[in-house]
C-alpha cells in the first residue's frame, strides 16, 4: 500500500519552501514596519531638536523634543501652549519653536516687558530673561495665534513677523526627551509641568 504524497515526509523540498517563505515574511514585517513609522511621523508624532536660545530655559539649544501632530485636529491651540509651526516669512524653509501667548479674537499687547492679554497681565513663570520693552495692543484675527519665545531678547517672533495662522501649525510640543538630564512633560503653567520656572 503506497502512503498519500503528502506523508511521506522529504525534508529538502520543505526547507527550501520554508526559507523563501520565512525571507518573504521578513521583508513583508521590515515594509509594514517602516510604512507604520512613516505613518505616525507624518501624521501622529514627530521629533524635533531645537535649534537657538529663544525658548530658554524651556528648551536648550540642541534639545529634543516630541511633537504631537494631532493635538490641533479636534481641539485649537491655547494660551501657553509650545508649538512648532511653519514661520509666515517668505521663503522659510525651517519650522520655528514658540510658546502661544493669545489666540483669535483676543488682543495683545506688552508694557514694560509685562504681557497684557484683554487688558489683563498674563503670568509668565516660564520667563527667566526679561526684555522691557514694550509692543502695542492688537487683535488675534480669527484663526491666527500670537507667539513669542521664552527668551523675549533673544527671539524672533509674533512682534517682528505678526500672527501665526493655526493651518501652519505643525503640533503642540510635549515632551522633551533629550539630554536625559532635561528629561520630561512639556505642560501647562497651572500643572506645574516642566518648563516653567519654580
Amino acid at each position: 500500500m503506497t502512503q498519500p504524497a503528502d506523508r511521506k515526509g522529504t525534508a529538502a523540498p520543505a526547507r527550501t519552501q520554508g526559507a523563501a517563505a520565512g525571507l518573504r515574511d521578513l521583508i513583508g514585517t521590515i515594509l509594514v514596519a517602516v510604512a507604520l513609522a512613516l505613518f505616525v511621523r507624518t501624521f501622529v508624532v514627530e521629533s524635533y531638536v531645537v535649534q537657538g536660545v529663544s525658548m530658554l530655559p524651556t528648551f536648550v539649544n540642541g534639545e529634543h523634543v516630541l511633537v504631537n501632530k494631532l493635538a490641533y485636529v479636534f481641539a485649537p491651540p491655547r494660551t501657553g501652549q509650545v508649538i512648532v509651526f511653519r514661520p509666515p516669512i517668505p521663503g522659510a524653509k525651517e519650522d520655528y519653536i514658540k510658546r502661544v501667548i493669545a489666540t483669535g479674537g483676543e488682543t495683545v499687547g506688552i508694557r514694560n516687558g509685562q504681557v497684557y492679554v484683554n487688558g489683563r497681565r498674563i503670568p509668565q513663570p516660564y520667563i527667566e530673561y526679561w526684555d522691557p520693552s514694550s509692543f502695542h495692543t492688537v487683535r488675534v484675527p480669527p484663526g491666527d495665534v500670537f507667539v513669542l519665545g521664552d527668551n523675549r531678547p533673544d527671539s524672533y517672533d509674533s512682534r517682528y513677523f505678526g500672527m501665526v495662522p493655526v493651518k501652519s501649525i505643525t503640533g503642540q510640543a510635549v515632551f522633551a526627551f533629550w539630554p536625559l538630564d532635561r528629561l520630561g512633560a512639556v505642560g501647562q503653567p497651572e500643572r506645574g509641568a516642566r518648563g516653567y520656572k519654580a
